[in-house]
């Protein structure tokens, strides 16, 4: 390696980024940069998925992090090169659910890209657990000069612990994972694909698993087979690209549900920090207690 470079890291493709400076305006895929933030990094500026509103980030993936005064290139067909490097970042972070594909990114943007700035990857798909998964973007932060505060990590023990001691015994709550998918149907998760609700599984939560059928992560089906479940929490994706439940108000069967559940909100793309993830399983353990 050059006696020059001062910072370098080995993304999830198993490729080296070098620079001769410490990156320092970082542009991050929304998941990555709220991520990032938790570990003490505020992103210049963020991009989105295919599923986002091009005209702003999704506040679901946001976590705790403030959109104020940072850029938003854009998402979807929004996106090329262009926008991309409009705000002069030295460091994209983006994300992969395997296969070394930049998720939110064409094939020939990404490729494009990386011919001007380094690319850095880190893979958040079902191969890996989530521990694993925030692991990796703490060996990013630390490289990059942060690292979360050591409360974060107390703070998610005392949620695994709190979490573990209410699915003690044999009358678990039926917790049901899913996507709402417009008034004719939805989309249940498959909770082994997912590496949160893998946590929440290993803690003791009873996870309603939908029927085999098409779908590696997701079984599509109607509102009354997910009713039929008579699940006792649902989890409820509120990402953008999910139908808002308040439109749901007048399906029976959603309706059926909802006055039997709780109802906790879920980003299936969570923040993969020890701070966001306690959050997620209070919220969990709340509605248990509840």
């Amino acid at each position: 390696m050059s006696e020059q470079t001062v910072w370098q890291f080995t993304d999830d493709r198993g490729q080296l980024s070098a620079t001769g400076e410490r990156p320092q305006r970082v542009l991050a895929y929304i998941q990555a940069g709220a991520t990032l933030w938790d570990h003490g990094i505020r992103p210049a500026g963020l991009f989105g998925s295919g599923h986002d509103d091009p005209a702003a980030p999704d506040p679901a993936k946001t976590g705790s992090l403030p959109l104020a005064g940072i850029a938003y290139a854009g998402a979807g067909t929004a996106l090329d090169v262009d926008a991309l490097l409009s705000g002069e970042p030295d460091l994209v972070v983006a994300v992969s659910y395997g296969g070394g594909q930049v998720y939110g990114l064409d094939p020939e943007t990404a490729k494009h890209l990386e011919g001007h700035v380094p690319v850095v990857v880190i893979d958040v798909g079902q191969a890996r657990t989530l521990a694993e998964v925030g692991d990796r973007f703490a060996e990013l932060a630390r490289s990059l000069g942060a690292e979360e505060p050591a409360a974060a990590t107390a703070e998610l023990d005392a949620a695994r612990a709190r979490l573990r001691a209410l699915t003690e015994g044999p009358d678990r709550a039926r917790v049901l994972a899913l996507s709402p998918a417009g008034q004719e149907q939805a989309h249940l998760a498959r909770p082994r694909m997912w590496p949160e609700l893998r946590v929440l599984a290993d803690l003791g939560v009873d996870l309603l698993e939908p029927a085999e059928g098409p779908g590696a992560n997701w079984s599509t089906t109607g509102w009354a087979d997910a009713a039929a479940l008579r699940p006792d929490i649902v989890l409820a994706d509120i990402r953008s690209n999910a139908t808002p439940l308040d439109e749901l108000r007048d399906n029976p069967e959603w309706s059926a549900v909802a006055a039997t559940a709780r109802v906790v909100p879920w980003n299936p793309e969570p923040v993969c920090s020890a701070h966001a993830h306690a959050r997620f399983l209070e919220q969990v353990a709340d509605a248990l207690e509840g």
